[in-house]
């Protein structure tokens, strides 16, 4: 397996006010060295400011002076350095542009710094830099520049306080053992943070983070013999939704205590949405809360329930009815565990997929309605929609809600078949469908009927009947004043929560759905 190099720099990169220059001070002081900034080292060069330069030569020449400045600082930065004390270097913004920059980046540890375009006008406009003076072409630019960034990013950090970077270091230096081709993506809630690792070969190549702490590793008998993730103690449950109890809670909680497991030690959930809802939940309230890391298995896991903090188990009134908020310590995707999925499980995820693209709109939805494989490209754009959702409203106050897109219904079916007549993924899938029709989206509802159906899921419930599971919608978890509240969608991309349905129109919903 290639090995990331280990004597480049750390290399920031991202759009005019991205912070790349007070992050490499930052970054600098913490490894005790010298931060190098390829603008005000050109400026040196120059004998005068790049704004007077670039208007009196343009930008051509410009950036021919940049990339030959650039290339210099990678190649001396990137000779003789260690892995523990990394050169750090913030880049021009433009300077990506360069296929010789690009090309020179792969022996760098390069972290994107994203900025909301409001905030990067407001930073950048007036501040001496040529090509911010037309809000317009500035918007534009940062549109044109974004899949620069993301083709050379290794690490990605979406918009945060000024702090991150700092927070973010451990697990940015990380990246450097992890095998070729991974990427971290920083996550934040109110609660809490932690790094996203995604790449093919992580557990073959024993990559682990954090790397303090005993490791107690809980999985189930499945995966147990197909995922060897290394642990100090071994907890293996039995598979299957119908085993998310509290009963299965009290097992791992008893086996936590048996092996005098300690609140600086690491549950490490090991399989699906279900080991990861249960392990998760069982590191909340051990001890009132130890922390967790998630290596999800499935396609489910890995595209959304891995990410976000929520934590539980199902009672036979509801799904996940018992939970907390726990944000895990990490995240390991390492997508080589999908090729030991049968192609049941494998469907049962793209339901998860299909969802994340409707709501998320734009590229994601395009890609997936192509009816393609999902690929590691596809699964970061989920995970990056989930992250984005939860930091924004972590606990269900808002815009979070449109994460149950489907889930209402698709819920219901779940608990009304106790659990064992349906894969998540597969409820959720014709969960869906009644959503699109709740939405009066036909044309989309037919097209999302037939990639479901393509892919081998069904588009039909039995084995419950129609007022079995309407009674458990209105018992669903999320109601408000005793009122369940539906998420539907307008157009992919546009989805809003908090509507209310009237009790015939869900009737006929789910009738359409029963296959009796």
């Amino acid at each position: 397996m290639e090995a990331r190099p280990l004597d480049g720099a750390l290399v920031l990169v991202g759009f005019m006010g991205a912070g790349k220059s007070t992050g490499a001070r930052t970054l600098a002081a913490e490894l005790g060295g010298e931060p190098v900034d390829s603008d005000h080292e050109l400026e040196r060069r120059l004998g005068e400011p790049i704004e007077s330069y670039f208007d009196r030569h343009g930008e051509q020449a410009f950036r021919a002076r940049e990339e030959e400045l650039v290339l210099e600082l990678l190649d001396r930065c990137g000779q003789g350095r260690s892995n523990a004390r990394p050169a750090v270097i913030a880049l021009g913004g433009g300077a990506v542009q360069s296929e010789r920059v690009r090309q020179a980046l792969a022996r760098h540890t390069v972290v994107h710094l994203e900025v909301r375009p409001e905030d990067a006008w407001r930073r950048a406009s007036g501040k001496g830099r040529p090509l911010a003076r037309e809000p317009a072409r500035f918007e534009q630019l940062q549109r044109d520049r974004a899949p620069l960034y993301e083709a050379v990013a290794h690490a990605v950090l979406p918009p945060a306080d000024r702090d991150a970077l700092r927070r973010a270091l451990p697990a940015l230096l990380a990246v450097r053992g992890t095998p070729a081709g991974t990427r971290l993506v920083w996550a934040s809630a109110a609660s809490g943070e932690y790094p996203v690792y995604l790449g093919r070969g992580l557990i073959a190549s024993g990559f682990f983070y954090p790397r303090d702490g005993r490791r107690l590793v809980v999985t189930d008998a499945n995966v147990a013999r197909a995922q060897p993730v290394r642990g100090d103690e071994r907890i293996v449950v039995m598979p299957g939704e119908e085993h998310k109890t509290i009963l299965g809670a009290e097992l791992v909680l008893r086996a936590l205590a048996q092996a005098r497991a300690e609140r600086g030690d690491l549950v490490v959930a090991v399989g699906g949405g279900v080991v990861g809802d249960l392990a998760g939940f069982c590191a909340a309230v051990y001890q009132r809360g130890m922390r967790h890391v998630q290596v999800p298995t499935t396609l489910v896991a890995q595209v959304d329930s891995a990410y976000g903090g929520k934590t539980g188990v199902d009672l036979p009134e509801g799904k996940n009815y018992v939970g907390a908020y726990h944000q895990p310590a990490a995240v390991l995707c390492d997508p080589a565990a999908l090729d030991t999925l049968p192609p049941e499980e494998l469907a049962a995820g793209y339901a998860e997929v299909m969802k994340t693209a409707l709501i998320a709109g734009g590229q994601l939805w395009a890609r997936v309605r192509q009816g393609g494989e999902v690929d590691a490209e596809t699964i970061m754009a989920c995970i990056r929609t989930k992250l984005a959702v939860v930091a924004a409203d972590e606990r269900d106050a808002g815009r979070r809600q449109v994460l149950n897109l489907g889930h209402t219904v698709g819920h219901a079916i779940e608990a009304a078949t106790s659990y064992a007549r349906y894969r998540h993924g597969e409820a959720v899938g014709i969960g869906l469908l009644a959503a699109l029709r709740l939405s009066g989206r036909d044309a989309l509802r037919s097209e999302v009927r037939e990639l479901l159906a393509g892919r081998g899921l069904p588009v039909r419930f039995s084995g419950a009947s129609v007022d079995d599971v309407l009674a458990l919608i209105e018992r669903d978890k999320k109601r408000t004043g005793g009122r369940v509240q539906f998420v539907l969608l307008e157009a992919p991309g546009e989805v809003t929560g908090g509507h209310g349905v009237a009790p015939a129109q869900l009737r006929a919903a789910v009738e359409e759905l029963h296959d009796g």
